[in-house]
């Protein structure tokens, strides 16, 4: 039977995230769902496996359950399915950042760049005037991208804001459209490039992940697998798995937390 898969993600105050790890840990265990959740102040973030009623029951207690107390009421999820478990075992992390870009004190919910629908996304980055950046890590980043998108060559995310100092200037790139694979490292780096100054921010609501499960191949933009951090390695279009070579997911451990 197939698995269920959730990658989930939102920004909203959670200073009690220490408290939450325990029971959080212990309702998964107990719905058999494995993967990895991350908490920290400024919210969660994670992708977790499981049966379909496991993670439907799951997204019910974590929306409305005691335990969130409703600040849960904004998921941004997006869903695909595994053959065999994608995850060994369930971990939650405490985290100073559910994303890392070095600046606890960036807030996304209180400013942050404009969600662009996939069906918007070619459209956008097609337009001579957009610079198309890619925030992802350089080996996610060789699987696959969208056209004419640049590569920061980044080795993880918390090295965005040095690219941006080097590579980005406020007078000469007017307009700017981010993703990523499942939206929450592109919507963190809007928010930092609005706070130095950048006037237009973009980036794709649902990251690759939602512009792969709705924009039909032959409409596409997108060139190559888009590398997720789990056992299935890579996802194409309609988020079918599409492993590529053994070696593309080495390193890919200790970066986890930066998937979606």
């Amino acid at each position: 039977m197939p698995y269920k898969v959730a990658a989930l993600y939102q920004f909203t105050p959670l200073p009690d995230f220490r408290d939450l790890r325990g029971p959080l840990r212990e309702l998964c265990t107990s719905l058999e769902i494995k993967g990895t959740l991350l908490l920290a102040p400024e919210g969660i973030n994670g992708t977790v496996a499981g049966s379909d009623e496991a993670i439907d029951a799951l997204l019910v207690r974590l929306r409305d359950g005691e335990l969130f107390g409703g600040r849960l009421d904004n998921l941004e999820l997006k869903y695909s399915s595994a053959e065999a478990p994608p995850f060994k075992r369930m971990k939650v992390r405490l985290k100073k950042e559910i994303v890392t870009i070095g600046d606890p004190a960036l807030d996304p919910t209180a400013k942050v760049g404009v969600y662009v629908d996939a069906k918007d996304w070619n459209a956008l980055i097609g337009s001579a005037d957009v610079t198309v950046i890619d925030t992802r890590n350089a080996f996610e980043v060789a699987l696959g991208s969208f056209d004419g998108a640049l590569d920061p060559k980044l080795n993880r995310f918390g090295e965005f804001p040095a690219y941006a100092a080097r590579a980005l200037d406020p007078g000469k790139h007017r307009k700017i459209a981010m993703f990523c694979t499942g939206g929450i490292r592109c919507e963190k780096a809007s928010a930092y490039l609005l706070a130095q100054g950048f006037a237009e921010v973009y980036h794709l609501k649902g990251g690759i992940l939602k512009y792969l499960e709705e924009i039909p191949k032959k409409q596409s933009r997108w060139n190559g697998e888009c590398f997720v951090f789990d056992e299935r390695v890579a996802l194409s279009h309609g988020l079918a798995v599409r492993a590529p070579a053994k070696d593309a997911s080495e390193g890919a451990e200790h970066l986890c937390e930066e998937k979606v």
